[in-house]
């Protein structure tokens, strides 16, 4: 069966009935028809939050479709239900942009899902609806004061670094001009869209405590220079209090459930290629409030979603996990040994072996955060028992707990083995984690630690015109933000085609970005783009609705 066929033959409980497990009453739910539902911030409890375990799901460097993190989240989960854990599995809303373009639905999948899966992949409570209307309010506010001859702030058009943005993959509005058409058009400049899962109202939507930290960070926002070259922010437009307007609702976290009817808390969602790449801190600290175990994970390979999990959200938000699961698979690590990839369901125990150094580097590279590590070997039908044996061998000499989990195909029955070895490696956790780097650290400083420490690159080379923003962005006083590096998913280095473990690497920083509301600089290295395009055959090709309304094609 397909992964909608398989959500479609469970029966859904009523909203409420998930609510009822959390204790919640029924009076706080804001129902969004009858199968998810809204929770009000004033759930969150901070004694609960402190006393809570906090498990991070991450994985090694993914094939194009992904290993499963969201899966092996959902089936863990389910998994530490069944032992009496009360656990709520907290995760990202998915991006239309996958969804239409290569890797679609991003509910799970199989056995380990979180349901109404279509609501969830398509406009779910229309939260990022919402982040776009602020996001592109705040460019119309712009627009409209370097037009206005009365009340104009002076703003340089040159210099206006805030673009619209929009929830799909579209190549053709990474660079427009806007504002065309005479003098009712406005002052012509050049500008661009981001995805909206890149933008920095979902990264501040993400960050933020509550809804006055919101509408104050919405405030932060840095837009650009006047003439005379004064930095600009949103409160100067007197945004900030119609932006929050607009997410009053898009703030709180949304109740769902997994198929096996336990609670799910789905909200924000940042890529971490080119993002944070996590969930809201206040639905993880929703989570916290209200179960015994929260399990969550972090966008892509451990280099991108856990690195910026712990380095911003977690110093953000106060955070620590108590453990952290490693997502492999038999498939990617025989991709890393230089398999093709359409050759990857077949036996390839030396090539397997070959593609082991990218596991044990992004285990050596969680080891520094000093946080215990279990690796989950995702498994496909396609895994034979060599390769499975291979695989957790090597595991047990690195010295590090490995299970295999089935939640594709059995749900939390198959991640039983997992659950077992994430609550002994919680139980075992001795404190905090230990970030990369101190905020107090000069941007190159931490730019170059995370880039050896995680990457495990030698060098970070940095342009012209980096060096330049950079030095610009300390002068303004913003020397003491956290980086979020922007790079491929695709390898550990800025070169999606070196796969493996590359040694002996270089970073190249092209050029800076700055999130002055969401509280981070962003270093781009390499080709990655805040607008991604899609693929010469889109999944949106091949879904289609009936009828009756059934569709098919989306998973």
């Amino acid at each position: 069966m397909t992964d909608i066929q398989i959500a479609q033959s469970v029966r859904e409980k009523h909203i409420r009935e998930i609510a009822a497990i959390l204790e919640i009453p029924e009076e706080e739910l804001e129902y969004y028809g009858s199968n998810k539902a809204k929770l009000p911030l004033h759930l969150i409890r901070e004694d609960d939050v402190e006393n809570g375990h906090l498990i991070l799901v991450t994985a090694i460097t993914p094939t194009p479709a992904g290993e499963g993190k969201t899966t092996t989240s959902i089936g863990l989960g389910d998994a530490l239900n069944l032992s009496k854990k009360k656990t709520v599995v907290v995760l990202r809303e998915p991006s239309l942009g996958p969804v239409f373009g290569i890797k679609g639905g991003a509910a799970g999948g199989g056995w380990s899902q979180v349901i109404p899966m279509v609501d969830i992949n398509l406009h779910f409570t229309g939260d990022f609806h919402a982040i776009e209307k602020a996001n592109n309010l705040l460019a119309a506010l712009i627009d409209n004061n370097i037009q206005n001859k009365t009340r104009n702030l002076g703003i340089d058009p040159r210099t206006v670094i805030w673009k619209r943005c929009m929830d799909m993959n579209d190549r053709g509005l990474r660079n427009i001009v806007a504002a065309l058409g005479g003098k009712a058009g406005g002052i012509p400049r050049e500008t661009g869209f981001n995805i909206t899962a890149a933008s920095e109202i979902m990264a501040i939507l993400c960050l933020s405590k509550s809804l006055e930290d919101l509408q104050e960070k919405c405030g932060n926002i840095y837009i650009g220079d006047t003439w005379d070259g004064k930095p600009v922010y949103a409160r100067d437009l007197n945004a900030q209090g119609a932006m929050a307007v607009l997410l009053k609702d898009a703030i709180k976290p949304n109740l769902v459930q997994t198929l096996e009817g336990n609670p799910a808390i789905i909200h924000g969602g940042p890529f971490a290629n080119i993002a944070q790449g996590t969930n809201s801190i206040l639905a993880t600290k929703m989570g916290l409030s209200l179960g015994d175990y929260v399990v969550t994970e972090a966008g892509f390979g451990a280099d991108l979603g856990a690195e910026k999990f712990l380095n911003i959200k977690c110093r953000e938000a106060g955070l620590s996990p108590k453990a952290v699961v490693l997502v492999a698979t038999i498939r990617a690590l025989k991709y890393h040994g230089g398999k093709a990839l359409n050759e990857l369901t077949q036996e390839d125990v030396e090539a397997l072996k070959k593609g082991m150094p990218n596991l044990e580097r992004h285990i050596k590279s969680l080891q520094s955060f000093g946080i215990p590590i279990v690796v989950s070997v995702n498994a496909f039908s396609s895994d034979t028992e060599a390769e499975k044996k291979t695989l957790l061998e090597h595991c047990k000499k690195l010295g590090v707990p490995a299970a295999l989990s089935y939640g594709w195909a059995d749900g939390g029955n198959g991640c039983v083995d997992l659950a077992d070895l994430v609550v002994e490696a919680a139980a075992g956790c001795k404190g905090k984690y230990t970030p990369t780097y101190e905020l107090r650290d000069s941007i190159r400083t931490k730019i170059e630690k995370v880039c050896s420490t995680i990457y495990g690159a030698k060098n970070v080379i940095l342009t012209n015109k980096a060096r330049a923003q950079m030095n610009r962005f300390e002068r303004m006083g913003y020397g003491q933000l956290p980086v979020c590096i922007a790079k491929t998913q695709k390898s550990l280095s800025d070169d999606e085609k070196l796969l493996g473990r590359p040694e002996n690497f270089e970073i190249n920083i092209r050029e800076f970005e700055i999130a002055t509301g969401a509280g981070f600089i962003i270093p781009i290295a390499g080709n990655i783009l805040r607008m991604p395009g899609l693929p010469a055959t889109p999944s949106a090709e091949h879904i289609t609705i009936d009828a009756d309304g059934t569709i098919s094609g989306l998973f």
